[in-house]
């Protein structure tokens, strides 16, 4: 039986792939969006996974794995360009993204780990509708704290939310 981190590393290998060849086909021409933007892109996923999940099929190709896998590698864009600074390049080397996918995704891991530990892995019992509405959630509270100027009074930050969805995200693809 494989544990959670090896279910987690399986997942987050196949993302990093789809981003990495994404990377080599554009470049990063990802560097142009703004939050509003990355949070938008989210939302086009997660609401068509709700919408396949409501009526019970769908009419693309392109499965719900397929994006939560998306929902996972905008994530990782969204905390990539909060830590930049407005000055950075566009264009940035295919070795410089992987290391900041990877240095991001471990982030979210030891986030996971930490929770798993205190919540006993209860994510194991929910549905894939759950983690798609609580990904939802989460992109309404990013657009709430843009519509803040990005500050928060006790919350978290975007940085948190968009850590918790990728994290949602992951379990989904781990249970379906």
């Amino acid at each position: 039986m494989t544990t959670t981190n090896q279910q987690y590393d399986n997942v987050i290998s196949a993302c990093k792939d789809i981003f990495i060849s994404k990377a080599r086909d554009y470049g990063t021409a990802w560097r142009v969006l703004r939050t509003i933007s990355i949070v938008d892109q989210i939302f086009i996923k997660a609401q068509r996974i709700r919408t396949i999940q409501e009526k019970g099929e769908q009419k693309v190709s392109d499965g719900i794995a397929a994006e939560f896998k998306g929902i996972i590698n905008y994530a990782v864009i969204g905390l990539v360009q909060l830590q930049l600074p407005d000055n950075a390049p566009e264009e940035m080397a295919l070795d410089e993204v992987s290391v900041l996918y990877d240095k991001n995704i471990l982030t979210a891991k030891t986030l996971m780990q930490d929770k798993n530990h205190d919540y006993g892995e209860a994510w194991r019992s929910m549905s894939q509708e759950s983690f798609t509405d609580l990904i939802l959630m989460k992109l309404q509270r990013i657009r709430q704290i843009l519509s803040n100027d990005g500050k928060t009074i006790m919350s978290e930050g975007i940085d948190a939310n968009y850590l918790d969805i990728i994290n949602y995200a992951v379990f989904a693809l781990i249970l379906t």
